[in-house]
């Protein structure tokens, strides 16, 4: 018998972010204390095969899964396991205490693997179907914004089926949104992939399609030239957030290659702002926590028009990026709390939250 938590660490996923995955997921597995957690690694790769081994995020990273086996995590008696498929046989290989889903983007952020959590009766790290699901979606989520007075940008939402049959229409209805520059995003999708500035028509066409080929709704939106301003949330029901943090691009916006590539990259903590505005922003990002059910974690990110000084919310992240580098870790570094003491602190957020879920009603009786 062991007193350490069996923590499932699950990173990879059928995402166009399965690369920063498994960078955010060795620093996590860096900062598991082995005193703490047994730690099972299970790695999703881009076709959808849940694999697992001791060594299984280092063959992810090295691309050879040949020592891996087929996993799944499945409810025996209401409580979960981790299993192995061995032909049509099932092995057993731990019981489950807390689940640690280092997924960004589409089926590990959106609501989908939390609803498979959900189902087999699994805590887990970070915020809930339906946190997970608004947060994901940006024009959903802008409008749950817009809700609450928190200010966004003028916006659109296309389909991938109207830039592919519509193109001409959709450039057409994209520019009755705002004058140029426009910015173009995937709807479900993060870490900046897939957005483009568009400048004029030309620009806008291509950036219409480069969007279309990472998701099916697509945002356009006025573009500014923004200072981009990241806030760290944690919590629960009771809900604390960080100062401020301001992003400093190397590229006219904050890049995937500025996130991932470039090595650290050039940030303010605290973000140089007037202090009355800076605790507007904190008030924002906590209520936009709360109005999607947030739990665990979230970055908000938000833009100054640095024309008009005029704050707009962004976008919310339900698993931001949590490499060392990564801005979430980095705020909360700043306010005191070390990267071992934010997992820490995760894994028992997400083991509250599993204990207050457990006490809801499940039959009802008259």
């Amino acid at each position: 018998m062991t007193d350490k938590l069996n923590l499932v660490l699950i990173f990879g996923g059928r995402s166009g972010e399965h690369a920063v995955s498994l960078r955010s997921a060795q620093s996590v597995l860096n900062a598991l204390d082995e005193n703490k957690y047994q730690v099972f690694q299970v790695g999703i790769t881009t076709e959808g095969l849940w694999l697992y081994g001791s060594n299984a995020h280092k063959a992810f990273l090295d691309g050879k899964h040949e020592t891996l086996r087929e996993a799944l995590i499945l409810s025996d008696s209401g409580k979960p396991y981790l299993y192995i498929r061995e032909g049509n046989n099932l092995e057993k290989i731990t019981s489950i205490d807390v689940i640690f889903p280092v997924l960004h983007g589409t089926f590990g952020e959106d609501g989908t693997i939390q609803g498979l959590f959900e189902i087999q009766n699994c805590a887990y790290v970070g915020a809930g179907v339906l946190g997970s699901s608004v947060a994901m979606d940006k024009a959903v989520c802008k409008h749950v914004m817009q809700s609450i007075g928190v200010p966004v940008l003028e916006y659109a939402v296309f389909s991938r089926r109207d830039i592919q049959e519509n193109l001409q229409e959709t450039i057409e209805q994209s520019e009755q949104v705002a004058p140029y520059p426009l910015f173009v995003k995937p709807a479900n999708l993060g870490s900046s992939v897939g957005i483009s500035k568009a400048r004029n028509r030309e620009q806008l066409a291509t950036a219409l399609q480069i969007a279309a080929h990472y998701d099916r709704r697509i945002l356009v939106e006025r573009g500014i030239s923004p200072r981009e301003i990241e806030i760290s949330v944690l919590g629960n029901t009771e809900v604390q957030c960080t100062v401020p943090g301001e992003i400093v691009p190397g590229d006219e916006f904050y890049t995937y290659k500025d996130k991932y590539q470039s090595g650290d990259p050039e940030v303010a903590i605290p973000a140089p702002l007037p202090a009355e505005q800076s605790t507007l922003l904190q008030q924002y990002a906590v209520d936009a926590f709360k109005a999607i059910d947030g739990a665990g974690l979230a970055r908000v990110d938000f833009l100054i028009d640095k024309a008009t000084g005029e704050a707009y919310f962004n976008e919310i992240n339900t698993m931001p990026g949590f490499t060392q580098i990564s801005m979430y870790p980095k705020l909360w570094l700043y306010s005191g709390l070390s990267y071992t003491e934010l997992v820490n602190r995760l894994v028992e957020l997400a083991l509250e939250r599993k204990a207050e879920q457990d006490e809801t009603v499940r039959k009802y009786e008259e």
